[in-house]
């Protein structure tokens, strides 16, 4: 499964929301902070990010004030907005079969032998991502969340 750039920017451009919050540089209670801020600070196309803010918008991740001094920001505390929700609403699906929603199946109609394969890695990555706030990327812990399955521990780490 890969990410495409719209989830990948738009995790990229909430978390630097989020992260200018802890900084007191805007966001929520403090002053909107605008597009070409976030585009300078990641590295962002602003076209690509007006884009991404109006699904974020819509999905009711950020909230937008007009005018002179306005911008963006957060809707919600970034300890209270899952990693998957931001990806979800730049409308990115979060699945690692190449099976489409509703359709016949995999290969030529048919489920294929891998396909459970797919959809459960598919599973565990909306899992991990929803239990991963904007938060808890900006305060760091994020290394060391993958956990191995229920009883799998000392295979996946013990040498064969």
């Amino acid at each position: 499964m890969r990410l495409s750039t719209r989830g990948r920017y738009a995790v990229m451009a909430l978390v630097e929301m989020a992260a200018r919050e802890g900084r007191s540089q805007g966001c929520v209670n403090g002053r909107p902070v605008t597009l070409t801020d976030i585009a300078a600070a990641q590295q962002l196309s602003v076209a690509y990010l007006e884009q991404l803010f109006g699904r974020l918008r819509r999905a009711g991740l950020v909230a937008s004030a007009r005018g002179p001094g306005g911008g963006y920001r957060l809707a919600r505390p970034a300890s209270d907005i899952p990693i998957a929700e931001v990806v979800e609403a730049a409308d990115e699906p979060i699945i690692a079969t190449r099976c489409e929603e509703g359709g016949p199946g995999c290969l030529g109609g048919t489920r294929c032998l891998t396909h459970d394969l797919w959809a459960e890695l598919g599973d565990q990555i909306r899992l991990f991502l929803g239990a991963m706030t904007l938060a808890d990327v900006v305060d760091g812990r994020v290394c060391g969340r993958a956990r191995p399955p229920a009883g799998r521990e000392a295979a996946l780490t013990d040498p064969p």
